[in-house]
């Protein structure tokens, strides 16, 4: 089964190419999802993270705002919670993974926002990147609530530039010349991707 790493900075349209893959049949997993799920009411990551930031647990879910009041630039208070979390959604997209080939899919999307940043590229066969204009991309990060322009800016400057992006990547989605145009992107990566067969998967359902 080959594995697809969708990915791309803030902003780009990343949610809604991953809805069009779905269209297509194609199993997505969304990291963020995942971490919703694990922080939800009876989610795997509420009592540990209970223990560690008692604060953090209110009414049963683990709240993201003071989650991150505990740890923001505090170093081994951040390791502290990747070391919780890290594991379990790990655990959660193999899960995912073994599922889907279970099903005989040929392909899978993994939707992971930092892919660059944290060297996934390594952990999948084929990295498709969505990318926009700046300007586009500024615009819809500003119409967001509860952002402005210096928590945009900062965001931004952590993430690997897209031009950098782009040329690593093996396909580019452009989202800002409408959803139409971007369909027909993704259907011919799938389509590209027909005949390939993914190399990736087996090593890590020998780690998992």
């Amino acid at each position: 089964m080959l594995l697809i790493g969708l990915t791309g900075s803030i902003g780009m349209g990343k949610s809604e190419t991953a809805k069009m893959f779905a269209r297509l049949g194609v199993p997505v997993y969304d990291a963020d999802a995942a971490v919703h799920a694990l922080y939800a009411k009876g989610g795997a990551a509420v009592e540990p993270l209970r223990a560690a930031f008692p604060s953090a647990v209110i009414d049963g879910a683990v709240d993201r705002t003071e989650l991150s009041r505990c740890v923001l630039g505090l170093p081994e208070e951040m390791k502290k919670l990747e070391a919780i979390v890290h594991p379990l959604v790990g655990r959660a997209q193999m899960d995912f993974l073994r599922k889907a080939a279970a099903e005989g899919h040929h392909a899978v999307v993994l939707d992971i926002p930092l892919l660059y940043e944290t060297g996934g590229e390594t952990r999948v066969d084929v990295v498709v990147v969505v990318s926009a204009p700046y300007d586009i991309q500024k615009e819809r990060v500003l119409a967001r609530p509860g952002m402005d322009m210096a928590k945009f800016a900062a965001i931004h400057a952590k993430q690997v530039p897209d031009a950098e992006k782009r040329r690593r990547a093996d396909f580019v989605i452009e989202t800002d010349k409408g959803l139409d145009h971007a369909f027909e992107e993704v259907t011919k990566v799938v389509e590209a991707l027909k005949g390939r067969e993914g190399k990736v998967l087996k090593a890590r359902l020998g780690e998992g």
